[in-house]
């Protein structure tokens, strides 16, 4: 029940009642709850799932152009080997022989060694392709693309060494 006194103090100074009421009327705290609510966590898989999206869509597209410029370092790679096979062997491997000749060491003891340890696959997982002789004489290192077959566009177009 409220006393004169309290509504004196709340009327003219706006000072707490005294000691002797808040003893008498004091509620116990509840302790603060540990953990985040429902609402927090829906927010923050909201915001991460925003991030993910948005890296995703950025980062994809990149990846085709670099599989492609790894191709045509590997092919680069390859022609070199195969100019220092032509330098040792008079010629450039058969068809027959393929890529499959660079991990050899040349008959003539030559570089002293094969010309390449291990033939790499193509960024699509796919063996590069041989041909002697090529398109414009000489001999063709390259790759199908990412769809593996002859002819396409864009990442599924052929590459070819220069």
């Amino acid at each position: 029940m409220l006393t004169l006194k309290m509504i004196f103090n709340l009327l003219t100074d706006m000072r707490m009642p005294d000691e002797k009421y808040r003893r008498k009327t004091k509620r116990q705290a509840k302790p603060a709850p540990n953990g985040f609510t429902l609402v927090e966590m829906l927010v923050t898989v909201f915001i991460l799932g925003l991030l993910t999206t948005i890296v995703v869509l950025a980062v994809l597209p990149n990846q085709d152009k670099a599989m492609v410029s790894k191709a045509k370092a590997d092919i680069a790679t390859l022609s070199q080997a195969m100019e220092i096979y032509r330098l040792d062997n008079a010629s450039y491997p058969d068809a027959g022989q393929g890529l499959q000749a660079l991990t050899a060491a040349p008959a003539g003891g030559g570089a002293g060694g094969a010309y390449i340890k291990k033939l790499p696959n193509d960024p699509w997982g796919r063996p590069y392709q041989y041909s002697n002789p090529g398109r414009n004489g000489g001999f063709d290192i390259y790759s199908l693309g990412a769809d593996g077959a002859p002819g396409g566009e864009n990442e599924n177009a052929d590459i070819y060494s220069d």
